[in-house]
């Protein structure tokens, strides 16, 4: 099997399973990213963090945007262009949010953000033990990683969306951690 059929049917599984995750579990996980993510972002003292606007099964960080926003931490979301290209807008509220392609959500207004990050928080459907990730195939983290070697990259993920490996590719960035649950 090549591995575009490989990464094809890992997304299909990954879907499923996040599609039918139980509430009770899935809600349980969620406040537990929310507070690893947060102690990471405390401990380091992280000031600059990107962070996607959760969309549909993904994991419910908006309480951990929440507390971002009220602590003055600066945070930056992507708003999804064409050609694999991510603008980046400065969250001042998420009562201030514009839709966007592919149900992903975005800052309203044009505030871009053009500087460094501190930590950049990556969504994705699966996450390899050695943690590189597959994500949703349009290649926008791709590149967005790879121009940002300096921040720390870390995934969030339900348990289940870590595996052995995900098949991979030249241009896949390696993540500095992925998050699963609740971190020690």
């Amino acid at each position: 099997m090549n591995i575009i059929q490989q990464k094809k049917d890992l997304r299909s599984e990954m879907h499923y399973k996040r599609a039918h995750i139980n509430m009770d579990e899935k809600y349980e996980i969620d406040e537990c990213l929310c507070q690893s993510v947060w102690d990471l972002i405390t401990t380091q003292r992280f000031q600059k963090v990107h962070c996607f606007i959760p969309m549909g099964t993904e994991p419910n960080i908006f309480p951990l945007i929440e507390k971002m926003l009220d602590s003055c931490i600066t945070v930056i979301s992507p708003k999804t262009l064409p050609k694999r290209r991510l603008k980046h807008l400065v969250l001042h509220s998420l009562d201030e949010l514009d839709e966007g392609v592919f149900g992903t959500s975005h800052p309203a207004g044009d505030h871009e953000y053009i500087g460094e990050y501190d930590l950049i928080i990556v969504p994705g459907l699966a996450f390899s033990l050695d943690n590189y990730r597959l994500g949703y195939g349009g290649g926008y983290y791709d590149t967005f990683l790879a121009e940002n070697p300096s921040a720390y990259k870390l995934g969030i993920c339900y348990p289940f969306q870590r595996v052995q490996n995900v098949p991979r590719e030249s241009h896949d960035t390696k993540l500095d951690a992925v998050f699963s649950g609740c971190e020690s």
